[in-house]
């Protein structure tokens, strides 16, 4: 398995390599992107974001290739880890209101610093061996991937638009940018996060104590670079004939409100669009299940001694390569359907689990498939994000979008917490010990529900046969799906 990895970083590195510059030659720079590289304001403004929202991105990367190992590496059994994973998730459902609604009332600015402590708190629990420390760490995380996800982003949105009055239009070119880098530091943090536990020995906690510098950094580009910023709300009241005692109070009551509402309102467009619930159900059916595979890799690859680093270095190599393939798939040479693109997506992670009901058979594992088979699904995964996105982007309105994509997260997160319970019952089962069973019969369980996925992007493309806001526009996107 050693030797394997290392080949299988090397192979997938350099498919990503050609992908992109194929992709390159054959997509032609759009004219928005280009009024984008001559302004040089807009320029500086997206650098000043980026400094600050990618040091964000790599030090949550850093975390991701050695907490189930760090968890094993402090005796503790999957049963409790399952739950601590648990807690993980619950933990972005219950913050996730809150992360909605504190940039309207501490500031975007302030609520990103937030996340910077509040993710170097949870890194730091990770030096205890004490199982309610972890607990407690883990909600932490679960608060700051919620931050992570609203607060820089309304950051910049609110910036863009209120303070500089760059068009909206340019929006999307900045988180594209990111995206792209995104990929590039998941593969490299798994490269450091190797280098740090394995190869200086550090053991599995060094990624951890790592991100904590870097979210040190990004919380000092936040407070000294981006600059102060008001509080959302605040301002519109300091006239209150109330007086200014009662002007804080009332502001964060109106934002309370004004979030309560746009919550309901964002539920009755979720009810009322047949399409949108199609859709909403392929995203908590598809991204319930990859939740549940970033907790079965490590136990399935890990007793055959491979690096983990490097393993998770791959796993996000093969994303890319989905994305870029994605990218190459409907640009104008090509110019398939993003349904075509998601149905693909669907049958490709179906046939990853089903391989991996045969590779993880008890007694009889074969690794090497089961590595493939995690190939697969990341290749799925890089297929699915933006073929999903695009798809969201025709069928949600643009102002309810942010609301109705946190309904989507609702259910999501449910069955990926009601899958590791499911793993936590069959484990404790069998008196405490570990049992391949279990996992086999997740893999299994997670087949069935991207066959449902599957039946659900059908189902939505059979509702809207000739709509066209399923389908890329032009000539060569004129079919039906």
């Amino acid at each position: 398995m050693l030797v394997t990895a290392y080949l299988a970083i090397v192979v997938l590195l350099a498919l990503c390599v050609g992908l992109e510059l194929t992709a390159r030659r054959l997509t032609p720079p759009q004219p928005t992107h280009s009024a984008v590289g001559t302004n040089p304001a807009f320029r500086r403004f997206q650098t000043l974001f980026l400094r600050g929202y990618l040091l964000a991105l790599w030090a949550d990367w850093l975390q991701g290739p050695y907490l189930y190992k760090l968890y094993r590496h402090y005796s503790f059994l999957e049963s409790q880890i399952a739950i601590l994973y648990v807690v993980g998730l619950a933990s972005c459902v219950l913050f996730a209101p809150v992360a909605g609604w504190l940039p309207q009332v501490l500031g975007r600015r302030q609520t990103c610093l937030l996340f910077c402590i509040a993710y170097s708190a949870c890194c730091l629990t990770k030096l205890s061996r004490d199982y309610f420390v972890l607990i407690a760490g883990r909600m932490l995380g679960g608060l700051s991937t919620s931050l992570l996800s609203t607060a820089f982003e309304a950051w910049y949105v609110h910036r863009h638009v209120n303070a500089h009055d760059f068009p909206k239009e340019w929006i999307p070119s900045t988180f594209t940018k990111a995206a792209s880098w995104n990929h590039g530091l998941a593969v490299g943090a798994g490269l450091v996060a190797n280098m740090l536990a394995e190869w200086l020995h550090l053991g599995p906690v060094a990624p951890f104590l790592l991100a904590v510098p870097c979210l040190g950094a990004c919380g000092w580009v936040v407070l000294t670079d981006w600059g102060t910023e008001e509080k959302g709300g605040l301002e519109r009241d300091k006239t209150s004939l109330l007086g200014p005692a009662a002007s804080v109070p009332l502001a964060r009551a109106s934002a309370r409100a004004r979030f309560w509402r746009s919550c309901q309102e964002c539920l009755r467009c979720l009810l009322s669009d047949r399409r949108v619930m199609l859709l909403g159900g392929v995203q908590a059916l598809f991204e319930s299940v990859l939740y549940i595979f970033v907790f079965l890799w490590t136990p399935v690859l890990d007793p055959h001694g491979p690096p983990l680093g490097i393993v998770f270095s791959c796993l996000m190599a093969a994303s890319m390569a989905g994305s870029l393939l994605y990218r190459l798939a409907t640009s104008t040479r090509y110019r398939l359907q993003p349904g075509h693109l998601l149905c693909f997506s669907m049958l490709l992670a179906f046939f990853s689990f089903f391989m991996l009901i045969f590779s993880t058979a008890p007694g009889q594992p074969r690794p090497r498939e089961s590595l493939l088979a995690f190939l697969l699904l990341e290749l799925a995964s890089g297929l699915y994000f933006p073929a999903v996105s695009f798809l969201q982007g025709r069928v949600i309105p643009e102002e309810k979008r942010a609301g109705v994509l946190a309904w989507f997260r609702l259910p999501l997160h449910l069955l990926a917490c009601l899958g590791l319970l499911a793993l936590h019952g069959e484990v404790s089962g069998t008196g405490g010990g570990e049992s391949g069973s279990g996992t086999r019969n997740m893999f299994g369980g997670c087949a069935v529900m991207m066959l449902a996925a599957l039946l659900a992007v059908v189902s939505l493309f059979t509702l809207g046969r000739n709509d066209v806001d399923l389908r890329l526009e032009g000539p060569k996107g004129e079919g039906e799906i």
